[in-house]
């Protein structure tokens, strides 16, 4: 496939984009002027900004799959300004930029909800999806709560609470929806849902339990390394 990777040089994206190669797909990454040399080896980087239709559009090509990963990093509530001006800003670019460009599929990873904390964060994602659902794009909306790996392992503290909370049904159903994700089942759920698009016009929803339950299917043989000489 051919795919266009916004934030691919953030914590799941420059891990999404390997996966991606690896199977066999063209990768073009969109980057800012100077962050170029930190996309991931094997993509190709296409200089633009996230936050501007018109230069989405410029690297977009017609067909194309879009996964749209750009976001503040380690949100926060101090941080709502932030949310608006970078998180619904860039997917408001990247509908924009889909619709004019006639992309095949729209990929975005949005947040669990509806949640007790995190309001404003909350708040823009589902603006987001609102987007996303008036655009006619086929899409597919990801809903992780907190994906856990390296340099974000705190909510690891937090697992026994969820445990407890499951065991309750007053309190059953959000502590599946607000669960935790790994890195990894998160990236293989993204390759998953790039490799795998609804239908034209359709839009799905993934939570976090099918999130959690996806597996990557094994590579396509023609894909796969040669074996060794004998």
């Amino acid at each position: 496939m051919e795919i266009l990777v916004t934030g691919g040089t953030g914590y799941v994206g420059s891990r999404l984009i390997p996966r991606l190669l690896e199977r066999g797909h063209r990768v073009r990454a969109l980057a800012r002027a100077g962050s170029e040399k930190k996309v991931p080896a094997g993509a190709i980087p296409v200089i633009g900004n996230a936050l501007q239709a018109d230069s989405v559009a410029r690297a977009l090509q017609s067909g194309d799959t879009l996964v749209h990963l750009v976001g503040t990093p380690h949100p926060s509530p101090r941080k709502a300004p932030e949310f608006e001006r970078v998180d619904l800003a860039s997917i408001r670019a990247s509908v924009e930029a889909g619709k004019r460009a006639a992309i095949s599929h729209l990929v975005y990873v949005s947040v669990a909800q509806p949640a007790p904390v995190m309001r404003a964060y909350v708040a823009v994602r589902a603006a987001g999806e609102a987007l996303i659902r008036d655009c006619g794009t086929s899409a597919t909306v990801l809903r992780p709560w907190y994906v856990v790996g390296p340099g974000h392992r705190w909510a690891l503290a937090l697992v026994p609470f969820y445990g407890i909370a499951r065991l309750l049904p007053p309190t059953r159903d959000g502590a599946m929806r607000l669960g935790l994700v790994t890195i990894d089942q998160m990236v293989s759920a993204l390759t998953i849902t790039v490799e795998s698009p609804p239908p034209p016009r359709g839009v799905r929803v993934i939570e976090v339990p099918e999130i959690r339950s996806l597996r990557l299917p094994p590579q396509p043989s023609s894909l796969a390394a040669p074996a060794s000489p004998a």
